[in-house]
C-alpha cells in the first residue's frame, strides 16, 4: 500500500489524484491540504480517510473541526499546517498541486524529509530550480513530473541518456486565442480567457495558457528537470494536444508520448513509476484523427513566452519576477481588474524594473515577490 499527502486536493489536479487513487485502490492518503473549499474538503475527508487535514485560512479551519467532529482527521491550517502535511512521518510521495509560490517551502521540507515529490507545482521550479534539484539529489529524492508536457519528456527519455538529449520539443496546443493578433485582443473577457480548446484545468493555468505565459514558465521548468540550457527547449504548437511533448537525441532521431488530454495519465504514471498500469478512458483513434497539425509559436502577438525565455537565459532572481508578476496580473484579470493586454504589460514592466539577483536564497525570492507585487499594487 502505498502512502501519499495531496497539497491542493479540492483543486483540478488535487482531485484528479483522488480519481486515479479511487480507481487503483492501492494508495493510502494519509495528508491532505486545500484553500478553503471545506465542503468538498469535507467529502474527501470522509470517503478517505486522512489522519490529517491542512487549510490556509484558520477561520475556515475552525469551521472544517466542527463539521468532522465525529472522524479522526485532526485540521491543522495556514503555512504551519501546510508544512505539517509535507513531512508526514509515513508518506512516501508528496504530490504538490497548489498553485503558486505557496508550494515552495512545503516542497523543500518534503525533499529534506526524504519524500519524492510528484510535482504539478511548476513555480517551485522556475523561482527556486537552483535550489530545488541540488537538493533533490543530496536528499537522493525523486522530482517525478505531473505536468503533461513535461511527463512526456520524461517518458521519452526512459532507456536513453540524458547527455545523449539534443533538444526537447515541449508542444502547446496555442490556447483559446491561437491565430489572433494583438488587436483581436483588446477586448478579450474573463469567460473568453477561460475557454480553452482541449484541457479542462484550473482558473488561473487557463489564462496562462491562453497568454502562453505557461509555456514559458515550462520552458523554465525544464530547464531545471532535465539539465538543459533553455534555448534548447524548443516550444511547437500542436493543436490537438495530441502529441504531448518530444525528445531529440543527438542522432536526429525523435522520442514522443502521445494520448488523449487526459491527466490522469501523467498524475498515475508519476504515483506508480517505474510500473506502467491500466487507465480507464478514450484512446487516440488515429483513423479518425486523421492528421497531426504543427505551427510555430507566434511570440510577438504572445510576447509573454519571449519574455519568459529572456528570464529563464538569465535566471537568478528574474525568472521570480516573471512568475509573481503574472500570478497577481492574472489575479486582476480574473477580478476584473484590468484587461487582458495588461497581463503580460506588467510582467515586462516588472522585469525591466528589476534589479537582478545572480544566486538567490529562499528569503531573497520571497523578498523578490514581495516586491514585485508592491510595484504592480502601487500602480492602481
Amino acid at each position: 500500500m502505498k502512502k501519499i499527502a495531496i497539497l491542493g486536493s479540492t483543486g483540478s489536479i488535487g482531485t484528479q489524484t483522488l480519481e486515479v487513487v479511487r480507481e487503483n485502490g492501492d494508495i493510502q492518503v494519509l495528508g491532505i491540504a486545500a484553500g478553503s473549499n471545506i465542503g468538498l474538503l469535507e467529502e474527501q475527508i470522509r470517503e478517505f480517510h486522512p489522519r490529517l487535514a491542512a487549510v490556509w485560512s484558520a477561520e475556515k479551519a475552525g469551521e472544517l473541526r466542527t463539521r468532522i467532529a465525529d472522524t479522526d482527521t485532526r485540521v491543522v491550517s495556514g503555512m504551519d499546517g501546510l508544512l505539517e502535511v509535507s513531512i508526514m512521518e509515513d508518506t512516501e510521495i508528496l504530490v504538490t498541486a497548489v498553485v503558486g509560490m505557496i508550494g515552495l517551502r512545503p516542497t523543500i521540507e518534503a525533499i529534506k524529509a526524504g519524500k519524492d515529490i510528484a510535482l504539478a507545482n511548476k513555480e517551485t521550479l522556475v523561482t527556486a530550480g537552483h535550489l530545488i534539484m541540488p537538493l533533490a539529489r543530496e536528499h537522493h529524492v525523486s522530482i517525478l513530473p505531473v505536468d503533461s508536457e513535461h511527463s512526456a519528456i520524461f517518458q521519452s527519455l526512459q532507456g536513453n541518456e540524458k547527455k545523449k538529449v539534443h533538444k526537447i520539443l515541449l508542444t502547446a496546443s496555442g490556447g483559446p486565442f491561437r491565430g489572433k493578433k494583438e488587436e483581436d485582443l483588446l477586448e478579450i473577457r474573463v469567460e473568453d480567457a477561460l475557454k480553452h480548446p482541449n484541457w479542462a484545468m484550473g482558473r488561473k493555468i487557463t489564462i496562462d495558457s491562453s497568454t502562453m505565459v505557461n509555456k514559458g514558465l515550462e520552458v523554465i521548468e525544464a530547464k531545471w528537470l532535465f539539465g538543459v540550457d533553455v534555448d534548447r527547449v524548443q516550444v511547437v504548437v500542436q493543436p490537438q494536444s495530441i502529441i504531448h511533448s518530444m525528445v531529440e537525441y543527438v542522432d536526429g532521431a525523435i522520442m514522443a508520448e502521445l494520448g488523449t488530454p487526459d491527466m490522469k495519465l501523467p498524475i498515475q504514471y508519476a504515483l506508480y513509476y517505474p510500473e506502467r498500469r491500466y487507465l480507464p478512458g478514450e484512446r487516440v483513434d488515429f483513423w479518425s484523427l486523421g492528421k497531426l497539425e504543427f505551427e510555430k509559436p507566434d511570440m510577438d502577438t504572445f510576447y509573454g513566452l519571449k519574455l519568459a525565455y529572456e528570464a529563464g537565459e538569465k535566471g537568478g532572481s528574474l525568472p521570480t519576477v516573471f512568475n509573481a508578476a503574472n500570478e497577481l496580473a492574472v489575479r486582476q484579470f480574473l477580478n476584473r481588474e484590468i484587461k487582458y493586454l495588461e497581463i503580460v504589460e506588467i510582467i515586462e514592466d516588472c522585469m525591466r524594473a528589476h534589479q537582478n539577483i545572480a544566486n538567490p536564497s529562499l528569503e531573497q525570492i520571497l523578498d523578490t515577490e514581495a516586491a514585485t507585487y508592491d510595484r504592480i499594487n502601487s500602480r492602481r
